[in-house]
């Protein structure tokens, strides 16, 4: 027998399909309850769009830690860290530092606008049309790769998880995570899709913290004795698990690649829009800062918890058997929790873990469904002129149905591929065609129409044309097309280049414009900062 197989022996086995299936079936079952319960208070758009402003600061900063803790933070960073140790955990380091950008720039701001999207905020003082159909698109974009991610991401793990073997049976199963969140957001809207993150959030932190504690424990303590026991079990690549370089020092082109990816993190969190969406759901700034404030300690505890659990992953586990599970270096938590709690606490972890993608793809539906209702179909197609009250959250739902169906094919369809290029287009777009434009409207009296479009739509192109032409897609070590190589950009991913020149086109853009409108400036300049008119400026 090989020694790739005795790993993969060790991987799967005590693994309880079973049961894994019950733990996860019952949360979805108490969420689906919570969902309908929350459903009888969803009547205009504001409930849909924003749960009618009615969640508290700190109630909102749990359900953004909800939202932003995604499979990619829990499976991802943890197998990152057990792996290659000490540069695992940079990606930790990127995720938490963006929150001071969006804390310190967007939150309060943008809360202040009284609006439910992005093209709210931009439309305030352009010309709505151009401005607000360049926002959904981006919107649609960021959203609709950010779900493509977490749809693969969960086919991907379900071997592991559930047992489930063969493309059909994957296939099921990711079809029925988009069946049970199409159901979330069509009938619960926000205010629902927000008691699933709290949940959700509440279940992922405090089954990370159980497990930090367990696995210090074992070592009395002691941070240094498991760091030794990761060293030890890594064998001749045991010193590489405690020194920056292990993966992003090989070579200049790999910092640099970091540098990039690095960037395209720090900046691209404050213009993910569903991350934006929830600033939205409470009644004052003070509360969008309070739950800004809920949002960073919650997650940067969890990062730190990562650190331990991944270093944990390293030492009882061992980095071979996780990289020949199924589901690779995604399988470092499950695995650790079955190291330490047998079957029933790999049964919770796997249905935290489904649980996580059920939620995130729940907030990017709404958030993505909500801008096209709001701004393409509301005040694009419409002019602002909609029949009745209803008739907007009656396109969102529809939306909603549309973007989960696409969402279903496109992670059967990606069923197999490297899903981490997925996810960095999503944070390149956000950092490249939304944050210049959100700064440049709230902070700058020249900017204009045009200095949105190009920033937007040149972001857009910038972006994603880079994506294509990277080592990402073609000719890299693992690349999402095998066998092919027609790359010609060198960086895996754009944010390097791409933000700096949609920042560029936003100022272009704006001074070779002679549209200027300084009144509509002030106006919005003077409701940012003190919130004044912002709670008239609702849709019913």
């Amino acid at each position: 027998m090989s020694n790739g197989t005795v790993h993969l022996a060790q991987a799967v086995e005590g693994i309880n399909p079973m049961l894994n299936f019950s733990i996860f079936g019952a949360f979805v079952v108490i969420t689906l309850i919570i969902v309908f319960r929350a459903s009888r208070n969803t009547k205009t758009a504001s409930d849909y769009y924003a749960a009618g402003r009615a969640f508290s600061g700190p109630q909102n900063g749990i359900a953004i830690s909800g939202d932003y803790l995604s499979a990619a933070s829990f499976l991802g960073i943890c197998g990152a860290i057990a792996v290659n140790g000490y540069d695992g955990f940079l990606y930790s380091i990127g995720f938490l530092v963006a929150w001071l950008v969006a804390l310190l720039l967007v939150a309060e701001l943008l809360r202040n606008t009284g609006k439910f999207t992005m093209g709210d905020v931009l439309a305030f003082r352009m010309r709505q049309r151009p401005v607000r159909a360049a926002a959904a698109l981006s919107t649609l974009s960021v959203s609709f790769f950010y779900l493509l991610a977490q749809m693969a991401g969960g086919g991907g793990l379900v071997n592991l998880l559930l047992g489930v073997q063969g493309a059909v049976g994957q296939s099921v199963v990711i079809a029925a995570v988009g069946v049970v969140m199409i159901i979330y957001v069509l009938i619960g809207g926000m205010k629902g899709t927000t008691w699933v993150q709290i949940i959700k959030a509440a279940l992922l932190i405090t089954g990370a913290f159980a497990m930090t504690m367990w696995v210090l424990a074992l070592y009395g303590f002691n941070l240094s004795g498991l760091l030794a026991e990761a060293v030890n079990m890594a064998g001749d690549n045991g010193e590489a698990m405690l020194a920056p370089g292990a993966k992003y020092g090989v070579s200049e082109m790999s910092k640099l690649n970091f540098l990039s990816l690095g960037v395209a993190l720090v900046l691209g969190t404050a213009g993910l829009p569903h991350v934006l969406m929830r600033f939205y759901t409470v009644p004052t700034a003070k509360e969008a800062r309070r739950s800004v404030v809920w949002a960073i300690v919650l997650i940067g505890a969890f990062y730190l918890f990562t650190l331990v659990l991944g270093y944990g992953a390293a030492a009882l586990v061992g980095s071979e058997t996780i990289l020949a599970a199924p589901g690779g270096v995604n399988s470092a938590a499950p695995l650790l929790a079955r190291a330490l709690g047998g079957p029933v606490l790999l049964g919770f972890i796997s249905a935290v873990a489904f649980a996580t993608i059920l939620a995130v793809v729940a907030g990017l539906t709404i958030t993505a469904s909500a801008s096209f209702a709001h701004d393409v179909y509301a005040n694009v197609i419409k002019k602002g002129a909609v029949e009745d009250k209803n008739s907007e959250v009656r396109v969102a739902r529809i939306t909603a149905l549309v973007i989960g169906a696409l969402s279903i094919v496109g992670g059967i369809l990606a069923r197999d591929q490297n899903v981490a290029f997925l996810v960095a287009l999503a944070f390149a777009v956000a950092a490249s065609a939304n944050l210049p434009t959100i700064l440049y409207s709230l902070f700058w009296k020249r900017f204009n129409t045009t200095g949105a479009l190009c920033s937007i739509y040149g972001g857009l192109i910038i972006t994603i044309t880079l994506i294509v032409f990277s080592p990402a897609v073609s000719g890299g070590e693992n690349a999402m097309i095998k066998g092919v190589d027609f790359h010609w950009f060198p960086l895996s991913n754009p944010g390097l280049v791409s933000i700096p020149l949609s920042f560029f086109l936003g100022w272009l853009g704006t001074v070779l414009s002679k549209e200027h409108n300084e009144a509509k400036y002030a106006e919005m300049e003077v409701r940012s900062l003190t919130g004044a008119g912002a709670e008239k400026a609702t849709v019913h």
